[in-house]
């Protein structure tokens, strides 16, 4: 019975790593299908969300009949509960993913984003991707310095986010109320997106250490010769 009840929560931790990748594979597919007008990539990332609402359901529904079944405590009992927080970031990720591409469908066939901001959005696109691999990674590895890491890693999307209002609040935008407002939620979606990698990640230390990340000092860096 014990050895089952492992097998059930490594089996969540697998589902956790999945959702992870399907999420990071959407928004790194939504991207392209933006910036190139695909409408066909666009509406395969619609509906691959389904997979991964569909993923979030089974998994929450396995943590609380492990719950209701085992009572766990200590580490077993932050596991399930980290597990149901993860997954509902996860969840949401495939949602701003999934936003992305329905945007990409509603311009289609141009694309909602003016080329002088296409190099901007790739690479926040690319960012997202990277963010949702790497909190994978944590997922799987347990690797607190890693995770603590990824906070870090967000600044860079935060700066490109602060790019694109940059160019909306130039005097020479020339490119419309409706095409402004398309980059601002896109902006937004990218930038709720890695929030909620850095997010799961967190959740990762705290399943570790039993602390939040905010909690931990950074290691301090050596001084040569010291």
């Amino acid at each position: 019975m014990r050895d089952a009840y492992h097998e059930e929560l490594d089996s969540i931790g697998e589902d956790l790593v999945e959702m992870a990748r399907l999420v990071g594979s959407a928004i790194g597919r939504a991207t392209t299908a933006m910036l190139d007008a695909d409408l066909n990539l666009a509406e395969s990332v619609i509906a691959g969300d389904q997979k991964v609402d569909d993923l979030q359901h089974d998994l929450e529904a396995r943590a609380i009949a492990l719950l209701a079944r085992q009572q766990p405590v200590a580490t077993d009992l932050r596991i399930v509960v980290t597990s149901l927080r993860m997954s509902a970031d996860l969840e949401r990720s495939g949602d701003l993913a999934q936003h992305v591409a329905k945007l990409a469908r509603l311009r289609f066939p141009e694309s909602p984003v003016p080329h002088d901001l296409h190099a901007t959005l790739l690479e926040m696109g690319q960012l997202a991707q990277r963010l949702m691999a790497k909190s994978a990674e944590v997922i799987i590895t347990k690797d607190v310095e890693l995770a603590l890491q990824l906070e870090q890693d967000d600044d860079e999307m935060d700066l490109l986010h602060r790019t694109l209002f940059q160019h909306l609040m130039d005097d020479r935008w020339k490119h419309g109320i409706e095409t402004a407002v398309d980059v601002t939620l896109l902006g937004r979606y990218y930038e709720r997106f890695a929030d909620h990698a850095v997010s799961v990640a967190k959740r990762v230390v705290y399943l570790v250490t039993g602390e939040h990340a905010d909690e931990i000092q950074p290691a301090e860096t050596p001084v040569e010769g010291a």
